[in-house]
């Protein structure tokens, strides 16, 4: 399920979250270690970015002769396009320079530009951007945009919350390296997952259990910090409170060296031996009572020796090597014809554990993956014979890959 911070940005409208700097550094270094040469003489293009507050473009400015880059290309959305209204007033950036227009400035978007200059050693950084207006309000599906993106090299941002799923099929029909931020719950996306599936996405080197805090508008950080929903938390970083979204990853196309580090497992013996998790230690892995493969709730608990479909949680991607294991589908997704589902419920009805019916049917946890039996804790289904199943959280179905011998 979405976090409180996500859910709140979604029914505000607001897309205004910033990245910050050190998360940005940190990210970019994995691939940097992983291959020096990745920004050589290439164009990069920040789409959704405002360099007067994000920290995309400060970056790669700020690195552009490290990196060796060609040129970065950075659009902003026009202030009167933004979904999430708040007062707005120019920066001294804007309102200094000769191109400033007041119209312009809440109906057009900006378009910066840094390039290697044909003559000259001096000093390339965030001071020698260019800006003008752009023609239209910025929205990265107008053939402004389009014509830019085709232009680049790589895509690198923070795309908005509410328009991930299009602006990630955006990206995919440009066919050119990209690296954004998207929450933990786009991975079973059905335009997402598929993509996965055929490891031609992955995430990136930051991992699910790693927080990240971003910044938000004052004015939308006033409303959420007054109401304090359940979910949020909260960290003063540099003088700015930051909203923390535990579920924010990268998503990419890029390869780095941690997708190639397979992950230490134990026998499915000694995992019933010696597990950390008391779900495991001591017990046999059940057996879905609608797939044709074993439930494995914890990564670090899948079994070095089983040859057979496992059901892992989505976490796992976060730890997933293609060279060790292969990707075969997951459960609600429709995609997972090489584990097709065995069993149907539409004839039982789901119960309280009070014994209280709730009033729907079994046909709620159809592909979902379903164990036999109650667990005294959640709801079930049951059907006129009395036999009871319980749904577990959304899995992925994967097997190990096994070298020939």
């Amino acid at each position: 399920m979405p976090n409180a911070t996500q859910t709140k940005a979604k029914n505000t409208k607001n897309d205004e979250f910033y990245t910050q700097f050190r998360d940005i550094e940190k990210e970019v270094n994995a691939y940097l270690e992983y291959n020096p040469n990745l920004f050589n003489n290439k164009t990069i293009f920040l789409p959704c970015d405002d360099p007067e507050w994000s920290n995309f473009t400060k970056f790669f400015a700020q690195n552009f002769v490290n990196f060796g880059l060609k040129k970065i290309i950075s659009t902003s959305y026009a202030v009167d396009s933004k979904k999430y209204k708040v007062p707005y007033q120019p920066t001294l950036f804007e309102t200094e320079a000769s191109q400033f227009d007041k119209k312009k400035t809440r109906i057009n978007g900006k378009i910066f530009i840094l390039e290697r200059e044909t003559k000259g050693k001096g000093k390339i950084d965030i001071n020698n951007i260019k800006w003008q207006y752009l023609e239209g309000d910025g929205d990265f599906r107008s053939e402004e945009i389009i014509k830019l993106r085709n232009e680049a090299d790589l895509i690198i941002t923070n795309p908005p919350f509410s328009l991930f799923r299009e602006f990630m099929s955006w990206l995919i029909e440009s066919k050119i390296l990209f690296l954004v931020i998207g929450s933990m719950n786009a991975i079973i996306y059905k335009e997402i997952f598929p993509l996965i599936k055929e490891n031609k996405i992955w995430l990136g080197n930051k991992t699910s259990s790693q927080q990240m805090f971003l910044e938000a508008p004052k004015e939308y950080t006033k409303q959420v910090m007054k109401s304090k929903p359940e979910g949020m938390w909260w960290r003063i970083i540099d003088g700015k409170p930051l909203i923390g979204i535990h579920t924010a990853l990268w998503f990419t196309n890029i390869d780095h060296g941690r997708r190639h580090q397979s992950i230490p497992l134990m026998t499915m013996s000694d995992n019933i031996k010696f597990s950390k998790h008391k779900e495991i230690r001591g017990k046999q892995y059940l057996k879905y009572d609608n797939y044709d493969a074993i439930e494995v709730p914890f990564t670090d608990a899948i079994p070095s020796d089983y040859d057979g479909v496992m059901g892992v949680p989505i976490s796992f991607l976060d730890k997933y090597s293609p060279e060790q294991f292969e990707i075969l589908g997951a459960t609600q997704r429709g995609c997972h014809d090489e584990v097709p589902d065995l069993r149907k419920y539409d004839d039982y009805w789901e119960v309280k554990q009070s014994g209280k019916e709730t009033g729907s049917s079994g046909g709620k946890t159809n592909e979902n993956p379903n164990l036999f039996g109650n667990d005294g804790k959640k709801n079930y289904f049951i059907n006129k014979k009395g036999r009871i199943v319980q749904s577990v959280y959304q899995r992925i179905f994967i097997k190990h890959i096994r070298k020939n011998k």
